[in-house]
């Protein structure tokens, strides 16, 4: 599909417009969504065919001491990304220190498990062994 004549034309129209505030097609955002749909024209006639307009917008955004819109989702979305990651780091930390203190407890249960097996097979062991009961979820 090749672009109408008068693409590049509707396309600084459309950015002289959002930048003045004065949008007719589109909500305003700072963004190629928005000056495509202000343009009338598809968001990938500013990506592919006219990629010089689509940075010459962004450039006149940034040049009003403005943030485009995406960049202000993304700063967002890396401000929430980074305290996930500290929550994660803070959580992982929490886990090695409980699998540590897990181990210590198996460590010492393993020992104290030998003990007891060593003194049941002492014929003079103070040590009995206790009868098992069925499970009482069980069937016989």
């Amino acid at each position: 599909m090749s672009p109408a004549p008068d693409e590049r034309d509707r396309i600084r129209a459309a950015m002289h417009r959002i930048l003045q505030g004065t949008m007719q097609h589109s909500n305003g955002a700072l963004t190629i969504v928005a000056l495509a749909q202000e343009a009338g024209v598809p968001r990938n006639a500013l990506t592919q065919r006219h990629p010089d307009l689509k940075n010459a917008f962004y450039a006149q955004v940034r040049a009003r001491g403005q943030m485009p819109d995406s960049e202000i989702r993304l700063r967002q979305q890396i401000v929430k990304l980074k305290e996930l990651r500290a929550k994660d780091a803070e959580e992982l930390s929490q886990l090695r220190t409980d699998v540590a203190h897990l181990v210590r407890a198996v460590n010492q249960l393993t020992v104290e498990n030998r003990q007891l097996r060593r003194a049941l097979s002492q014929p003079t062991s103070p040590v009995r062994v206790l009868p098992t009961q069925p499970h009482p979820n069980r069937s016989l």
